[in-house]
């Protein structure tokens, strides 16, 4: 144990306790009274005893209701109703009503009226009846020479242009004005000044940003004003600095 090294103690940062680390005894109440005070005196709430000590009671409590047709030799005798729901009809007993029936759709009987068909629905088709219907032949076109049993007007047909044989086919394979390059006219002539454009240029100066009219805060100045003295918070030093102590003689 007295060859472990030992931390040195700096008194700088030994600190004491806050006011808030002190526990004051309570003023109030019986529990841990400040015996310095004076108290005064306590009076609690008793608590629920058990069923098991006293007699069970299991009357009801004066929010109980009475009916007012209930006495003591029993309820009253006069007679109640009450409306009950409509009762569904029977299925049994289906009678059309008079208005179901349309008797001036019914042609007097012993008179004489014309005989009255209707069209059916569309049957199947059996399978022997494969013959096909008109819209299924295809009429060939009289347009062209295209059916020799018939006759016809004559008809003509415009080609392509031929590369060879045509008008425009170049037989000489000579090349044309635009193949040869020009010769300049300052080579064989008096050549003509020639003038270039140059870059923008700036004049030389300082290109620094300079704040304008509305930077500056003519209000704030308050150095040709009396004023308040005015302070402010410094700032936290290091625990481990020693404060100057001057001697003034």
């Amino acid at each position: 144990m007295d060859d472990e090294k030992k931390v040195p103690i700096i008194a700088a940062r030994e600190r004491g306790p806050g006011p808030g680390r002190y526990g004051l005894p309570n003023a109030t109440g019986y529990s841990n009274h400040d015996p310095t005070k004076k108290k005064a005196p306590a009076y609690s709430f008793g608590a629920r005893l058990e069923n098991t000590m006293f007699k069970k009671d299991c009357s009801p409590g004066p929010g109980y209701f009475i009916d007012a047709s209930v006495s003591r030799t029993g309820r009253d005798g006069t007679p109640s109703y009450s409306i009950l729901g409509r009762q569904k009809d029977p299925r049994c007993v289906q009678t059309p009503a008079p208005g179901a029936y349309s008797p001036e759709k019914v042609h007097p009987q012993g008179e004489r009226h014309a005989p009255a068909y209707s069209m059916a629905m569309r049957t199947r088709y059996r399978k022997r009846d494969s013959t096909p219907a008109p819209n299924v032949y295809t009429i060939p076109t009289f347009l062209g020479s295209r059916i020799p049993t018939k006759m016809n007007s004559a008809s003509f047909s415009m080609t392509g242009r031929s590369k060879t044989g045509g008008f425009s086919e170049d037989l000489a394979r000579a090349p044309g004005p635009g193949a040869y390059q020009h010769v300049r006219p300052d080579v064989t002539k008096r050549k003509a000044p020639g003038y270039s454009m140059l870059g923008r240029s700036y004049m030389p100066g300082d290109s620094t940003k300079k704040p304008g009219p509305g930077a500056y805060s003519p209000e704030m100045v308050l150095l040709n004003k009396q004023r308040l003295p005015s302070y402010s918070l410094g700032i936290r030093h290091s625990e481990y600095i020693t404060p100057l102590i001057v001697e003034v003689e």
